[in-house]
């Protein structure tokens, strides 16, 4: 399997995603069933790691969804 990473474009019916690669590829690809098991949301935005078979790659598998910048709740003290 081949791992690339990149960021979600769209979203399509049926948990199907559109993934800009960071090669400049754009590919579909759908969640992983453990990301599905765990309910991990994945949206337009969102910089996630994607496996690919060598024989196709026009499509792929979502495995891993990177977190953002941490948020900081404001000091209202």
């Amino acid at each position: 399997m081949i791992e690339l990473e990149g960021v979600v474009t769209e979203m399509l019916p049926e948990s199907r995603f559109r993934v800009h690669l960071d090669n400049g590829l754009d590919i579909l690809a759908y969640g992983s069933g453990k990301m599905k098991l765990h309910r991990i949301r994945v949206i337009q935005g969102n910089r996630v790691t994607v496996e690919m078979s060598p024989y196709d790659l026009s499509k792929g598998r979502i495995t891993f969804r990177h977190l953002g910048a941490p948020r900081t709740a404001p000091n209202n003290r």
